[in-house]
């Protein structure tokens, strides 16, 4: 139940940001080759969401661009309990063999293990990551 809301409200997210132009950071030519994306959802331990927004902000967002992800849109639920300790995002792959490729290097980076073992300093931040792989299918504005 809760990853199927946290997958429409995403959608609604979305779309409504799609139509207000708001993801000008997708580039027309990525728009034009086929890629798979990837939705994911953190949960993390209570009191952490701020912490987690830190590390993305400062340096997780760079981190995914140099191993080949494309930052897509990143947003927390309005509503409670969700508001406070849920980040849900959306990045892009070339295919989701190449997303294998990326999280591993990603995973294996000397600067990720550093950022992530000192945001970690006062306890782990995320409880639980859920993922799940889609196409945008023929009539999707963003392919």
């Amino acid at each position: 139940m809760r990853m199927s809301r946290s997958v429409l409200a995403l959608a609604v997210m979305f779309a409504a940001g799609y139509a207000a132009g708001q993801f000008t950071r997708v580039d027309a030519a990525a728009q034009a080759a086929p890629r798979v994306f990837e939705l994911r959802t953190y949960y993390t331990h209570p009191g952490k969401l701020g912490d987690l927004n830190t590390r993305f902000r400062d340096h997780t967002l760079r981190l995914f661009e140099k191993h080949g992800m494309t930052n897509v849109g990143y947003w927390v639920p309005q509503d409670d309990p969700a508001h406070g300790n849920t980040l849900v995002y959306v990045i892009s792959h070339a295919s989701r063999e190449q997303a294998k490729k990326n999280w591993a290097a990603f995973g294996a980076d000397p600067d990720w293990v550093k950022v992530k073992t000192a945001s970690e300093a006062n306890g782990k931040i995320v409880e639980k990551v859920d993922s799940v792989y889609m196409d945008a299918i023929d009539y999707s504005p963003i392919k």
